[in-house]
């Protein structure tokens, strides 16, 4: 059975990362608070945003950009959206 974590997004347990999403503390700190659906669904978003601002990942402002639209994302804020993206219907 897989783990299972409270995901800070969805406000419920839900099946946990299997491992920490990035280096050191903050990746340790995502695995534990952030379920494996949260964590796809943002890195779908986090791709529209790279490639519609043309966001260049070696540039040390655009990475600090993300960071802070994924935090948003995390805690259910509103964040930055592609334009003219039109999310497929449910």
């Amino acid at each position: 059975m897989a783990q299972t974590v409270f995901c800070r997004k969805y406000q419920q347990e839900l099946e946990a990362l299997p491992f920490p999403p990035l280096p050191g503390a903050k990746g340790r700190e995502i695995q534990q608070s952030v379920s494996k659906r949260a964590w796809e669904e943002w890195q779908a978003l986090q791709t529209r945003l790279i490639n519609e601002k043309h966001l260049n990942m070696l540039d040390p402002q655009a990475r600090e950009y993300l960071m802070a639209q994924m935090e948003k994302f995390f805690d259910n804020r509103e964040t930055d959206q592609a334009e003219g993206y039109v999310p497929p219907s449910q």
